[in-house]
């Protein structure tokens, strides 16, 4: 591969960490806001999650930066440290929501709403979908196992995307009031697993996810 080629597809690489960094900011910010007003405890979750993927995303654009620049592949100290951040973020979020879920069964709370769970949900799915392949053909090009990585974890934000969409569709159409907490316990078991793949990334494992 002609270095000018090289150099092109880690500047795409750096572009889609970029991107992946600035969807999960507004997504954040906008599912919490939604989450808060609906009183979805799926929805505010599924914001607050999107705030611990964006510190996953500083993480690895940096890495990319580091790869570009030095050509190395092990996890420097910042990313160690990002990670292992990150990780025990999903586990604090992980606890936190599944006690929150149990209160709200207690207190017998619903959402007022979960429209905007479901256009947020779908909105999600295409982009994390559209970000997922792109990630993947510039890995393979550049045979970059840590884009590679990356890429596939990007599939469990897909998986916490349909959770929402499930959640949120079964609700509005049913009004079943279990299905909040059921979304919840769902981002709970994703938010887990993730925070377990944070801190094997962190030893250097790059083929977790």
């Amino acid at each position: 591969m002609e270095l000018a080629e090289k150099n092109k597809l880690f500047s795409t690489a750096l572009f889609l960490g970029i991107v992946t960094i600035v969807y999960n900011l507004l997504e954040g910010i906008i599912s919490i806001y939604f989450g808060i007003q609906d009183e979805s405890l799926t929805l505010f979750g599924f914001g607050i999650d999107s705030f611990i993927e964006m510190l996953s995303g500083i993480g690895i654009t940096h890495m990319i930066l580091r790869i570009t620049k030095y050509n190395e592949v092990a996890t420097d100290k910042f990313e160690r440290a990002a990670l292992q951040i990150t990780g025990y973020s999903f586990y604090l979020f992980t606890v936190g929501i599944i006690l929150t879920s149990i209160f709200n069964l207690i207190q017998n709370k619903t959402p007022d709403s979960s429209f905007w769970g479901v256009v947020i949900s779908i909105i999600s799915i295409f982009v994390m979908i559209i970000l997922l392949n792109q990630k993947l053909k510039v890995g393979n090009k550049l045979s970059s196992q840590p884009i590679i990585a990356d890429a596939n974890c990007t599939k469990i934000c897909i998986y916490m995307s349909v959770v929402l969409l499930l959640s949120s569709a079964i609700f509005e159409l049913t009004q079943f009031r279990f299905t909040d907490t059921l979304g919840a316990f769902g981002l709970a078991y994703f938010s887990f697993k993730e925070g377990t793949e944070c801190f094997d990334k962190s030893k250097g494992r790059l083929d977790c996810c």
